[in-house]
Formats: structure tokens, C-alpha cells, sequence
């Protein structure tokens, strides 16, 4: 559930004042509580405009990425480093198994092309709003571990031709040296 910038900071004032606005409907005490503790703690760190909606927020380059990734790798804990940064844990730990899994490419940001062959009909593809945001980030990084093994593919069907067209001028060399010798030999 998406939270307005103006609604964190009332939560905000709420909890500095010793008590927690009501819990909305559909949402878990408890994971509620835990969301404004996370408000709180990264408003004190970095402002209160880091709670803004992500449409304000800045975009992390792979560099700015990649330093925040290495604080977790080497050991700072995945919360202080985010709060840190003012970012959530879940947005981190993302970034750290994009890199676990693809590296520092991992961490460039993706522009989304228009696929050269229809992969699906259009009907078919959920909109973003129709997903939650797990099943959004997963359908992101499947998207992107599928044109990372079709490039891969791509490459292996390349060495395999290479090694053909290597493979067939070799025989053909042969072939030659064969019949120059037959040649020879029928001369003399």
C-alpha cells in the first residue's frame, strides 16, 4: 500500500508525540508500526522530503548504487545502510541480488525497448498497478534474466558457426592437399 508524503509525516508527529495513528484497514499492525519506525528513522537521517513518493526522488546511478551494494557486502547491515541513503530495505536488497546475480551491469539502470518480435499478446501483460510490488520487481528481473540468455544464446550460436566456417575450410584445405598430391603422383 502506497502511503501520501502528507500522511508519513502526520505518522511521523504522531509517533514523536508517543502514540500510533490508527492502522489502516487491510494493512497489519504490526508491519504498520514497523513501516512509521522506518519513517522516522529515515526522516531524522536524511529530512523529511526523503518520504516523498518515488516520483520526486532522485535516480540512483550504477556508481551510487554500487557503493551503497559494497557497505552491505562488507558488512553494514542492509537497514543502516538504507536509512542511510534514504531509501527502503527492500529497494537495497534488490540492487545487492542484482548484483550477487549480474554483477555491476546488474546495477545499471534498464531503459525499457520495445521488443523486436511480440513476446506476448498486449492483453496478456498484467499493467504495473495490477501487480504487487514483488510480483512487479520479479517480473523486472525475469524480463532481464531472459534478454541476458538470449544474448548468451546468441553468442553460443555464433562460436558454433565460427567453428563450422573453421571446421569446413579445414576440410577444404584438405581436400586440396589430397588431390594436389593425387596429381603429383599421377605424374611422375
Amino acid at each position: 500500500m502506497r502511503y501520501s508524503y502528507e500522511f508519513k509525516l502526520k505518522c511521523i508527529e504522531m509517533y514523536k508525540l508517543g502514540a500510533y495513528p490508527e492502522t489502516p484497514e487491510g494493512v497489519d499492525t504490526r508491519s504498520f508500526h514497523k513501516y512509521i519506525c522506518t519513517w522516522v528513522r529515515m526522516a531524522d537521517a536524511n529530512g523529511s522530503e526523503v518520504l516523498k513518493p518515488s516520483a520526486h526522488q532522485k535516480n540512483w546511478t550504477a556508481d551510487e548504487r554500487f557503493k551503497l551494494v559494497s557497505k552491505v557486502i562488507a558488512g553494514d547491515s542492509i537497514s543502516s545502510v538504507a536509512i542511510s541513503a534514504g531509501i527502503y530495505e527492500g529497494q537495497l536488497s534488490a540492487w545487492v541480488r542484482k548484483y550477487q546475480q549480474f554483477g555491476y551491469n546488474g546495477l545499471k539502470a534498464r531503459t525499457l525497448k520495445p521488443p523486436k518480435e511480440p513476446i506476448m499478446k498486449k492483453d496478456k501483460i498484467p499493467a504495473p498497478h495490477e501487480l504487487s510490488e514483488s510480483e512487479y520487481e520479479e517480473l523486472i528481473r525475469l524480463r532481464a534474466e531472459v534478454e541476458y540468455y538470449k544474448t548468451e544464446n546468441a553468442v553460443i550460436k555464433k562460436r558454433i558457426a565460427l567453428r563450422r566456417e573453421k571446421e569446413e575450410a579445414r576440410l577444404k584445405a584438405r581436400k586440396r592437399k589430397l588431390s594436389k598430391n593425387s596429381e603429383n603422383k599421377d605424374t611422375d
